[in-house]
């Protein structure tokens, strides 16, 4: 039988990555994927003078974080991410579960849970 794979998808603001990467380490999450996003929720724009200039910034600054896991169990991801990223207040981010048909490691081929073993 298949092991069940998992991808979580974080989006929130990056000021705590560092210390959230740490953890994951921890409990055994081993590889992860970081991109630069730009996004707007419920709690919408707002507006700033620059040199004079006004303008209305209605997309605002995160990070979107990438886990696939198979063996660390996913609610270990989602209590970390919310240790780390819950602040109370509007724009705190969210977390997408999303199961997994297969995943595959270009250079060898190897599929599931093999591909996303570390290399020795």
């Amino acid at each position: 039988m298949a092991e069940k794979l998992t991808k979580i998808e974080i989006v929130t603001r990056p000021s705590k990555f560092e210390d959230f990467k740490r953890e994951l380490a921890k409990i055994g999450v081993s590889g992860i994927t970081v991109s630069d996003v730009k996004g707007t929720g419920l709690q919408k724009g707002f507006t700033e003078t620059y040199r004079g200039v006004t303008r209305e910034i209605t997309l605002h600054d995160r990070i979107k974080i990438e886990i696939v896991v198979c063996e660390v169990p996913v609610q270990d991801v989602v209590d970390v991410a919310r240790k780390f990223f819950n602040t109370g207040k509007p724009g705190d981010g969210k977390i997408f579960i999303y199961e997994l048909e297969n995943v595959i490691k270009i250079r060898t081929g190897e599929e599931g849970h093999a591909a996303l073993k570390n290399e020795k």
